[in-house]
């Protein structure tokens, strides 16, 4: 699925192919985002003329409109939105701690109100990846809880046991699900900005085993220099035969920045348009 073509020694930089089912990935790749089945201001074919590869869709904003029923009745995402190439689905857990209007945590998962219209709803790490595997996700993510910065140390301890449950949980439900096509579900390291406890995170989701590993719980308050620290730190822990995907990072600025700790870690960045978005490696 993933194939590691060459990695400079200096910079740990990667060229690598992921293998989805809707096509072949070249990282490292800039992912524009498509919250809701469209990347705003820019046509499918314009996104080609710029080699774009891949598409970010989420799922919490695609399952309260248009609904799963209005996509599925279309053939699924890809048709839906026009798009024949590789598509990336959040699992909705960050829009479900930042947009929701009420939200309730539990071991169970999370029990929210739409920020549309205050209907309430339940999303747990079974049901996030049953709405992607519904939308016809090539890559799938994992339930987490983002935690925003700062974070108390004990807080950011006891929330990423939580994420580490409902992972296992969601490789769980993935592989009982037994998928035709390949699809492909990544992990996502939490830990906010504590070394130990990102490291703890790696360790336990390598345990679990995913096609692939997400540095979540960046650029969520903190400082720049810090997010670089933290997710060149993240990615020096991760396996050199599986994808990463840095979330939430895809400005100019992040992708020109040559120092700070990013040119410690295997990360390389190309093919840019200007929408903040995220980075596959």
């Amino acid at each position: 699925m993933f194939k590691l073509i060459h990695k400079d020694k200096s910079t740990k930089a990667r060229l690598g192919k992921l293998k989805t089912a809707h096509g072949e990935v070249n990282t490292p790749v800039f992912m524009p985002v498509g919250t809701q089945g469209t990347v705003k201001t820019i046509s499918n074919e314009e996104l080609k003329d710029c080699d774009v590869e891949i598409i970010l869709g989420n799922a919490y904003h695609l399952y309260l409109r248009p609904g799963l029923e209005i996509i599925k009745k279309a053939g699924g995402l890809h048709k839906f939105m026009g798009w024949a190439g590789p598509i990336l689905t959040d699992s909705g857990g960050y829009q479900v701690f930042s947009l929701a209007v009420l939200r309730k945590i539990s071991e169970d998962g999370v029990e929210f109100s739409s920020h549309i219209d205050g209907s309430k709803h339940s999303l747990t790490p079974e049901k996030a990846v049953e709405i992607q595997l519904a939308l016809g996700s090539d890559i799938m993510m994992t339930l987490d809880e983002c935690v925003h910065y700062p974070a108390a140390r004990d807080y950011v301890e006891q929330s990423l046991g939580l994420t580490t449950r409902w992972a296992k949980r969601s490789k769980e439900f993935f592989e009982n699900a037994k998928v035709e096509n390949k699809k492909l579900l990544f992990g996502i390291v939490q830990g906010s900005t504590y070394s130990d406890l990102r490291k703890k995170a790696v360790q336990d989701l390598l345990e679990i085993g995913f096609d692939g590993y997400a540095i979540g719980g960046v650029s969520v308050g903190e400082p720049q220099n810090l997010i670089y620290e933290v997710a060149g730190y993240t990615a020096s822990l991760l396996p050199e035969d599986k994808a990463r995907y840095l979330m939430g990072l895809g400005t100019p600025p992040d992708m020109l920045e040559p120092h700070k700790g990013l040119h410690k870690a295997p990360f390389q960045y190309s093919r840019t348009i200007g929408i903040t978005a995220s980075l596959i490696a």
